[in-house]
């Protein structure tokens, strides 16, 4: 099998997240994506995937391939990567994280709109329900969820001070089926390695985590047979040829 470089930016957010700017329309993403020449991206709102398939709709042809993903707050604070390949996975993802969030509704003055788009990129609502908050699932919960359902997740922002695993949690739960964890814009990976130990197992990748089109990132570089989470998660664990590298280095862990 050939094995080829994406260019990727795996944490990216749209106007469904009400922190992130009113530019941040799936097409508008896209063509940053083009002009970065990312070849893989994935649309990661906070705890709701309702505008992955405008996503999905606005990266056909374009050669940019798009993961279906969310970002979701534990109960503990920490915010995970959950990737998906298809539009089901991913909507089965959204229809437990659901289930799991208090009965509450957004404030649009206090928080911000979180804007709902169809397949074809237009306004068709407001998500009502508040998003910025936590779900009842655990850590080890959510992981465990999002595999069952042929997802992988990827700890978030494992560097900063706060929703990290490791600012709230003070370690990465020994066994939690993670095979890497991203660094968040403020770092890179041999500072990361070198402040906090516990990563010299796990791989690294780094995304923009981007609320605004000038923080896609092309930081990334994963070597790979296809855009799919199974060759992900071999890229970030080294398998079979695969592999990741940060800001040109490489940065699998060991093991």
């Amino acid at each position: 099998m050939t094995l080829r470089f994406f260019l990727a930016d795996l944490h990216i957010h749209t106007v469904l997240s009400a922190c992130a700017e009113t530019e941040m329309l799936p097409e508008l993403i896209v063509e940053r994506a083009q002009e970065l020449d990312l070849g893989m991206i994935a649309i990661t709102d906070h705890n709701s995937a309702a505008n992955v398939p405008a996503a999905f709709a606005a990266a056909e042809g374009s050669g940019i391939a798009v993961l279906a993903g969310m970002e979701v707050q534990t109960r503990e604070e920490a915010h995970l990567i959950c990737l998906f390949d298809t539009l089901e996975q991913v909507a089965a993802w959204q229809e437990q994280v659901y289930d799991h969030l208090p009965p509450l509704e957004n404030d649009d003055d206090l928080f911000g709109m979180q804007v709902m788009l169809d397949a074809e990129g237009e306004i068709v609502g407001r998500n009502e329900r508040l998003l910025l908050t936590s779900t009842s699932f655990s850590v080890e919960q959510a992981v465990e969820r999002v595999r069952d359902l042929g997802g992988v997740c990827i700890p978030a922002h494992v560097d900063r001070p706060a929703y990290s695993i490791i600012a709230n949690l003070g370690f990465i739960p020994p066994g939690l089926d993670v095979v890497g964890v991203e660094i968040s814009p403020n770092i890179g990976p041999q500072e990361a390695r070198e402040r906090f130990p516990q990563l010299a197992q796990y791989g690294l990748v780094a995304n923009g985590d981007a609320h605004r089109l000038k923080d896609v990132a092309r930081r990334t570089t994963l070597k790979m047979a296809e855009a799919t989470v199974a060759e992900l998660a071999m890229a970030i664990a080294g398998e079979e040829g695969r592999g990741v590298w940060v800001d040109g280095v490489q940065s699998m862990g060991s093991g």
